[in-house]
């Protein structure tokens, strides 16, 4: 079984100037350690389909199941548990928390969730040793370039282990060589902690470095040509 399905996956939104269909009939299987790039014109719906998958929004059609589960059938509180628990998020802008350390930015799922205690401060300082950063521990986001931030940011959506990293233009705001840099770090990271990894793009050199690429356009995801 999958560890991330999909399947028929729709998203309308209404407004007073009618109605909007902005996923249509969208399917997706995807077990850990695959990774996937999502590519198309601005406006095809990339980002809504990683807030659902992320279930930071709701479908109007179609399932989502992570490890065999509908996170949607969940009250809030336990789909905020859930969210935390299994997915990481990766942005295009870092959202470091500017008055804590690398090292507390890193920790903030914990906190979120059962606490950080010395098994989290440890693969935290795992996690930040990996990417390059271990000398940067007690330094704060002003003080870090901005590959620096994004691979802060990386370590702190891996903290939890989750099942599944979403990264939406997660370069973005770099400069080609940081972009390259943080690039092999997610492929290198997901691969590694065995998690699925789904990044939206408009960077087809980005794209082109993933396993599995596909178009999303007029709200229909396809296999990149």
């Amino acid at each position: 079984m999958a560890d991330l399905s999909v399947e028929h996956l729709g998203k309308r939104f209404d407004s007073a100037g009618g109605s909007l269909d902005v996923l249509r009939d969208v399917d997706l299987q995807m077990s850990r350690g695959e990774a996937l790039a999502i590519t198309g014109p601005s406006g095809a719906g990339k980002s809504t389909l990683l807030y659902i998958v992320g279930t930071l929004d709701q479908p109007t059609a179609g399932t989502v199941q992570v490890l065999g589960q509908n996170p949607f059938s969940l009250n809030a509180d336990k789909l905020a548990a859930f969210r935390n628990k299994h997915i990481g998020f990766v942005f295009q802008d870092h959202y470091l928390l500017p008055q804590c350390t690398v090292l507390e930015n890193v920790l903030i799922p914990a906190l979120a969730g059962s606490g950080a205690g010395a098994t989290e401060e440890a693969r935290a300082r795992q996690l930040l040793e990996r990417v390059g950063l271990s000398a940067r521990l007690t330094h704060r986001p002003a003080e870090l370039s901005g590959g620096e931030r994004q691979r802060v940011a990386i370590c702190r959506a891996l903290l939890n282990q989750p099942s599944i990293l979403l990264a939406d233009e997660p370069t973005g705001n770099l400069d080609r060589e940081n972009a390259a840099s943080i690039g092999s770090t997610l492929l290198d990271l997901c691969k590694e902690q065995q998690t699925v990894l789904i990044a939206v793009t408009h960077s087809l050199e980005l794209a082109a470095r993933f396993p599995r690429h596909c178009d999303l356009t007029d709200g229909r995801l396809s296999t990149a040509t």
